[in-house]
């Protein structure tokens, strides 16, 4: 008999060999129906494979990240199989599940293809689909995987195996279709129920441009069709939310290729927006005593050699800045700790100083590989909210319980209430990746794990996602359509002020080390806006919004009163404009609609003569009439965060 652990801490006994499915069915029909693979001591099983020893054992259905992966890797071999039939002699690379579905990278020789020929291939993997075929894995040597893929023709699955150890090679199965695959799988393709094709691409074998280009088939799947549905709906949504599309039509930001690609320029409107941001942030940071300052844009190679991010991300940076002296050379910017760390040694501190807390949005510049860049998502240079605090060990949990506090004060003014805590720790199998001692990182993940647990946060543990200098909170959160985001970040490090020498004078009269907590809400000021933009639609909040109010005059004969309108508004520091085009007034309503423009105030004859403006609210329609008094005193309460 064999001991297995449940994710609830319960312990079953079971005969050697039971698979997972067969310990769902022992728990209820309705689970073993649905378990789509298993997690057995943290790797990734098919569900009827046996399991030989005592383990750890969480079931692994649709609502588990890992439950989906498996169930769009087995998909992409479908689809695989599917091609396979339709186009004898097709080729294939590789078919790895992706974060929303999967794709297989195809070679069909001479044979043209295009999303024309994807209703075809859809109905033919849902004709498969149906014939239920297991997933049945077997192990090969590697003498025979050669020999397969040799009689088969196919180069791309013999350039992957020569780089397999003899041993470790498996197959899978289902229908007709053989691959040379480490799985796991669903148990059969069954579970597959709707299917679509989203996209087609071209991709170099390997990555390499002198490689043959293979053509990238995207494609999802679900267990249910209402599912797919649904799915096909939130990306409709998207590519109206998508902030490029709308940071265009509201004339936030722009690209030039002439400035440079990634380098984003900000528009009079998306300025406003940025400013507001900038200015409702450091009135919060000022009321939790930081202290705002301003570094270069450019540091001296050593100062990242000491920092040590020189040794970590050098080769992947921009180019160094070189000086007529000899052997002078700078960097553009890559993150604003190690100027603050300076700052901080710019005089003698002591224990009755600390915690001392720096703030400041600094620019800083990254080079990423142009196939990356993404509208503001991915940029080049971006501004990070950044803020750096020195403190004693003993303060370390209560400054971060009050770095956690600013965090959930920014998300709940701007609308962001779905949130999970991440505590992104150390891989613990990867030592050398990090800096710092093992006593070092102990203290600072604790102080992290028990400050989100005295928060109440909802947390989930990342191995292998921290810092290399320490570990990490990060805020992931879901937006309108339920896409997940990494937004703010806080993270508690023991190294950098060991390796800049900083120093504190301490009760006992001797020196002691401060500790270092690195915080950002927003994160970046450019990805924020952008996630911004896309969770409300370019709807933003009355208080952020660039321009909250827009006065349409029926014609110019009430552009007098009109600009008496706006100077009354403007004094109570409501921003807004005047249409004074000469268009019809529903045009001007139609226009500011799309602007997405808060407030419409429509003057006629009418209103001029009773000191009155006609509301109407944008998406709602006519909100009635009212004095301006009254009007300015409603949008300030609004305005008031």
């Amino acid at each position: 008999m064999i001991k297995i652990t449940l994710p609830d801490g319960s312990v079953r006994e079971y005969e050697q060999g039971t698979t997972a499915h067969q310990v769902a069915l022992s728990i209820s029909e309705g689970l073993a129906r649905n378990v789509l693979a298993a997690e057995v001591n943290g790797q990734v099983w098919d569900s009827n494979r046996p399991i030989e020893s005592d383990s750890a054992v969480k079931l692994l259905t649709w609502n588990d990240q890992d439950g989906k992966a498996t169930f769009w890797h087995s998909s992409a071999h479908l689809m695989a199989e599917a091609l396979e039939s339709l186009y004898p002699g097709t080729k294939f690379g590789i078919g790895p599940a992706i974060e929303t579905g999967f794709y297989y990278d195809v070679d069909f020789g001479d044979r043209e293809f295009s999303s024309d020929d994807f209703k075809q291939i859809e109905d033919k993997i849902l004709e498969l689909a149906r014939q239920k075929s297991d997933f049945s894995r077997q192990a090969v040597s590697k003498a025979d995987a050669i020999k397969y893929f040799t009689e088969k023709d196919d180069e791309y699955k013999l350039d992957l195996i020569k780089d397999l150890s003899d041993g470790s090679i498996t197959f899978y199965t289902q229908g007709n279709f053989t691959d040379l695959c480490r799985g796991p799988h669903i148990p059969n393709t069954g579970f597959i129920k709707a299917v679509k094709l989203m996209n087609v691409a071209g991709a170099y074998w390997r990555g390499d441009e002198s490689r043959k280009q293979l053509t990238r088939i995207y494609g999802v799947t679900y267990p249910k069709q209402s599912e797919l549905t649904d799915y096909l709906h939130m990306i409709e949504e998207a590519k109206k939310r998508d902030h490029r599309k709308l940071g265009k039509e509201l004339e936030l930001f722009a690209f030039s290729d002439k400035v440079g690609m990634g380098l984003p320029l900000w528009l009079p409107k998306g300025t406003a927006l940025r400013e507001k941001l900038v200015n409702f942030l450091q009135r919060a940071q000022v009321k939790s005593g930081y202290e705002q300052v301003i570094t270069p844009h450019i540091g001296h190679k050593n100062l990242y050699i000491t920092s040590g991010h020189y040794e970590k991300y050098g080769a992947d940076s921009f180019q160094p800045i070189k000086t007529p002296q000899e052997g002078e050379e700078f960097f553009l910017k890559p993150m604003n700790c190690p100027h603050h760390c300076e700052i901080y040694k710019t005089k003698p501190r002591s224990y009755k100083d600390l915690p001392v807390r720096y703030a400041e949005f600094g620019t800083v510049y990254r080079y990423e590989q142009s196939g990356e860049l993404h509208g503001l998502t991915r940029v080049r240079g971006f501004t990070q909210d950044d803020a750096h605090l020195f403190c004693r060990p003993d303060q370390v949990k209560e400054e971060f319980k009050k770095v956690i506090d600013l965090v959930l004060y920014v998300f709940k003014a701007l609308g962001f209430d779905n949130y999970t805590a991440q505590i992104s720790l150390r891989d613990p199998e990867s030592k050398a990746k990090y800096i710092g001692s093992d006593e070092n990182w102990q203290l600072a993940e604790s102080a992290i794990i028990e400050a989100a647990e005295e928060k109440g946060l909802t947390t989930v543990v990342e191995l292998g996602e921290a810092a290399f200098y320490g570990p990490k909170l990060d805020f992931m959160v879901k937006d309108a359509l339920g896409r997940k985001w990494q937004l703010g970040t806080i993270q508690v490090d023991y190294n950098l002020p060991e390796r800049f020498e900083l120093e504190y004078t301490g009760s006992d009269n001797q020196k002691h080390r401060p500790v270092m907590i690195h915080r950002a809400p927003f994160g970046s000021l450019e990805r924020f806006v952008a996630v911004l933009i896309e969770h409300c639609a370019g709807e933003f909040p009355l208080w952020l919004t660039p321009e909250q109010f827009i006065v349409l005059p029926i014609s110019e004969k009430y552009e007098d009163y009109a600009k008496k309108v706006l100077e009354s508004l403007n004094n109570s520091d409501i921003r807004g404009l005047i249409d004074s085009r000469d268009e019809k007034i529903g045009r001007k309503i139609r226009d500011a609609e799309v602007k997405k423009i808060p407030y419409m105030l429509i003057i006629g004859e009418k209103e001029m003569n009773d000191g009155m403006v006609s509301v109407r609210r944008h998406g709602q329609g006519d909100a009635g009439s009212m004095k301006i008094e009254e009007f300015s005193n409603q949008l300030v309460k609004e305005i008031t965060i």
